[in-house]
């Protein structure tokens, strides 16, 4: 029988990828295993879009996860991105009381530097650019179209948005 906590692991990425592939990344998958060098859980892709990676936390620990546990995952998240190359990185915890088939309305956590860096926004370096910031799964692939990356939004990407909270 396989390790218990990798198939909550995968089963939780496996979401993850699911909701990103009908909310304009089609071509999001989950990424291998690869040792020492943490590479993140999912890859949020379309055609040849700059890479974006998730590390993606699920199961009974990341509903109830500390703010301490949190930071370490973003710390996490962080590494990823570097090991990657990736443009950017970011966090997603199963929420408590939503399933895998909401994986949509999940958490993502990015910090506060990160999210100005895809803005544009000049902060100065401080300990307040590490500040987390949370927002829902599907807020936050809507973020990312935004700025440039999956599909282009377009009106549909609007409907219902606001029960994701």
């Amino acid at each position: 029988m396989a390790n218990p906590s990798k198939q909550r692991g995968t089963a939780a990425e496996t979401a993850v990828v699911r909701a990103a592939q009908t909310r304009g990344f089609p071509h999001s998958d989950r990424l291998t295993l690869s040792g020492a060098r943490d590479r993140g859980d999912v890859r949020f892709t379309t055609g040849l879009t700059a890479g974006v990676v998730a590390e993606v936390k699920g199961g009974n620990m990341a509903r109830t996860a500390s703010d301490a546990l949190v930071e370490k995952w973003l710390d996490e998240a962080e590494l990823a991105k570097k090991h990657t190359g990736a443009a950017v990185s970011f966090l997603v915890v199963q929420r408590g009381g939503h399933g895998l088939p909401n994986a949509h309305r999940w958490h993502t956590y990015w910090r506060r530097a990160w999210v100005a860096e895809l803005t544009g926004e000049v902060i100065r370096p401080s300990i307040l650019g590490l500040l987390p910031v949370r927002m829902s799964l599907e807020h936050a692939l809507l973020f990312l179209r935004e700025h440039g990356y999956g599909e282009p939004l377009t009106d549909e990407d609007f409907v219902g948005c606001r029960e994701a909270s």
